[in-house]
């Protein structure tokens, strides 16, 4: 058992190799491919078969996912009818590491008729693929980590990667924000990381323990007992405005050294100028201000500064954003 777990590291090295190799042997081929696919009409048409196809539709898949559109094309279904779809003006990313696959070839001569830009991602810059292509994105490996050197392993891997690469390229050129991202993955825990916003999961209207600075300690301790979400108070003014928070933590600590708290007014035990947050914030950004400062909860304010709710960490663990 011992050889077969590294037989499995050997494979990982290898393959690792390969992407450190590439990483070396990135050049303005590259750059190319990107201003290529950026000035190009319409989407990128990812091609390949056998495993290159596999990972075509990795790619075109995540060009689709962030921010350029794609699509994969079977070139065996290609020459059958599916050329169809490949538009003027569009740009073709053809998969083959030989550069000599039959099906990948014979769709070229109509590709060119219908007046596509054509970048080869092939392991043999000298191949048929790569003298018809208008950028060649070499991927060659020193060897496959099938013990054979024969199943697509580390050059498959390599396709993988560059085309990732070339992804993150474009991603920026394009300036592809986060809620760009979100629009493409409104669905699972993503989505909900990427749209829920502090309003959609804060505390409000009675599930907020709220009280006047000029109410006693005792009666807070009231409020908060009643409210869904024990421990924390907002302090306001008579106008509703946010001016401290007070916890339940607050509380054990005044009493050690002040035996009266309970009859104190809240303005004089509270916290002043607590931390808050706006209900449109994305609650991640929530999240971010919690961890970092170790607090449980945080204030949720309007743009006058009147508190409107609470926002708490099981809050998020239960819509998924933790």
């Amino acid at each position: 058992m011992q050889d077969l777990l590294e037989i499995g590291r050997q494979a990982l090295r290898i393959e690792a190799e390969a992407i450190e190799r590439l990483i070396e042997g990135l050049d303005q081929s590259f750059l190319e491919a990107v201003e290529l696919i950026l000035r190009g009409r319409g989407r990128v048409v990812v091609t390949g078969m056998g495993k290159a196809g596999a990972v075509g539709r990795k790619i075109a898949s995540t060009l689709s996912s962030t921010g350029t559109p794609a699509l994969f094309l079977s070139p065996a279904e290609g020459i059958h009818g599916d050329l169809g779809t490949v538009m003027g003006g569009e740009v073709v990313l053809a998969l083959s590491y030989s550069g000599e696959t039959e099906e990948v070839l014979r769709i070229l001569p109509a590709l060119k008729r219908i007046g596509v830009r054509l970048i080869a991602m092939t392991g043999q810059p000298s191949s048929s693929l790569a003298r018809n292509a208008d950028v060649v994105l070499n991927v060659r490996v020193e060897r496959e980590a099938c013990p054979h050197n024969l199943a697509p392993t580390a050059s498959s891997t390599a396709m993988l990667a560059l085309g990732d690469a070339l992804a993150m390229a474009l991603m920026q050129a394009r300036n592809f924000s986060a809620d760009d991202f979100a629009l493409f993955h409104p669905g699972g825990s993503l989505g909900r990381r990427l749209l829920l916003t502090v309003r959609d999961v804060m505390r409000s209207g009675s599930d907020h323990a709220v009280i006047e600075q000029h109410r006693p300690v005792r009666e807070a301790l009231w409020v908060m007992t009643a409210s869904p979400l024990r421990g924390v108070v907002n302090v306001v003014d008579a106008t509703g405005r946010l001016v401290g928070v007070f916890t339940d933590g607050d509380l054990r600590r005044r009493l050690e050294r002040d035996p009266q708290v309970l009859d104190r007014p809240m303005h004089e035990v509270m916290t002043r100028q607590p931390t808050v947050i706006t209900g449109e914030k994305l609650a991640t950004e929530a999240l971010r201000i919690m961890q970092e400062r170790e607090f449980d909860n945080l204030p949720v304010v309007d743009d006058q500064g009147h508190a409107v709710g609470v926002i708490d960490v099981q809050d998020l663990i239960r819509a998924g954003i933790v």
